[in-house]
Parts: C-alpha cells; structure tokens; sequence
C-alpha cells in the first residue's frame, strides 16, 4: 500500500475532512463570495443601517422637539387659562361692585323719595290740621255764641262781638294747651 492508497483509504474512512481538490475549490468560492460580499453588499448593508441609524435618531430628536413643542404649547394653554380665570374674576367682582354700587344708588333714591313722600304728607297733614283747626274754631265759636245766647237769654247776634268772645275763648284754650304740653315735655325730661 502507498501512501495515496492509505491516504485515499483514510480520506474513505473519515468523512468530516475534505478532498485537496474540493478543500481549493472551496476556498476560492469563499474567497469570492467574500469579496462580493465586502465590496458590493457589506457597503448596501452599512449604508442601510446607517440610513435606519439616522431615521431612528432623526425620529427620537423629532419626537423629542414635539414633545418639547407640545410641553411649551401645554404651558402657554396653562397662562392663558390662569389669565383667563383671573379676567372672570375680576370681572365677577367688578360686577359685585357695580351691583352694590346700583343698590346703593336705589336705596339712596328710595330714601329720597320717602323723605319727599313724607314731607309732602306732613305738609298735607298740616293743612288739613289748620283747615280742620279753622272750621273747628268756627263751629265751637257758633256753637259757643248759640250756647251763651241761650243761658244769657239775650241775643249775640252782633258779629264782632262774637268774634271777639269766640277768639278769647280759643286763645284761653291755647295757652291752656300750651302749659300742659310745655309741663309734659319738662316731665318727660326729668324722666328721660
């Protein structure tokens, strides 16, 4: 047995290692699949990834200026509510000013208007009180002339003589009225 004979016989015997000529063969298409690879495809490749590289950076510091966008647009919508709420309120109190201004004003008017209301009753009460004061006088006067006619049996038809004795006899009356309430003011006074 020669060497290639037992080399052949060994190569039969162990299938895990190549032939010489297959083991070239072999080689040289790696070689060139490597090459393909290398020069054509790997650069494809990178250039693809790196075109990914890009569009998820690009996309993560657009997403980030969004983002940063959205927080500045969220806090300007955050102001103008603020500003928004401050407005309404101050428009509710200047409203609650103006309505106690308003009911002020009425409550002053309606003051006004019961004072008049009330001196224009105090003055028609004054009238009446000396229109009923004049017709008084002259019915107790007549009814005080008829009276004294009567019991001095003779007639007091003269007219200034009844005036007279009729205006005395209110005058007396007066005065007498006059003390009694001047004495009742100086006892209400001495109490108070």
């Amino acid at each position: 047995m020669t060497l290639a004979s037992q080399i052949l016989a060994a190569e039969e015997q162990n299938p895990v290692v190549p032939h010489g000529p297959e083991l070239v063969i072999g080689l040289l298409a790696f070689l060139i699949v490597f090459y393909f690879l290398g020069k054509r495809l790997l650069p494809n490749i990178q250039k693809t990834l790196e075109e990914r590289t890009d569009a998820i950076e690009g996309g993560i510091a657009r997403a980030e200026a969004a983002q940063a966008e959205a927080n500045r647009t969220l806090e300007q919508y955050r102001s103008q509510l603020a500003e928004a709420r401050h407005e309404a309120a101050r428009l509710r109190e200047d409203a609650r000013e103006q309505g106690a201004a308003i009911i002020a004003e009425m409550r002053e008017q309606a003051q006004v208007e019961a004072r008049r209301v009330t001196d224009a009753a105090h003055q028609q009460i004054e009238a009446d009180r000396k229109s009923a004061l004049t017709s008084l006088r002259q019915d107790v006067g007549t009814l005080a002339v008829t009276l004294a006619s009567r019991v001095v049996g003779e007639s007091l038809e003269d007219q200034a003589r009844q005036s007279r004795v009729i205006d005395r006899f209110l005058d007396e009356l007066d005065q007498q009225a006059s003390t009694k309430a001047a004495k009742g003011d100086s006892d209400t006074a001495r109490v108070g």
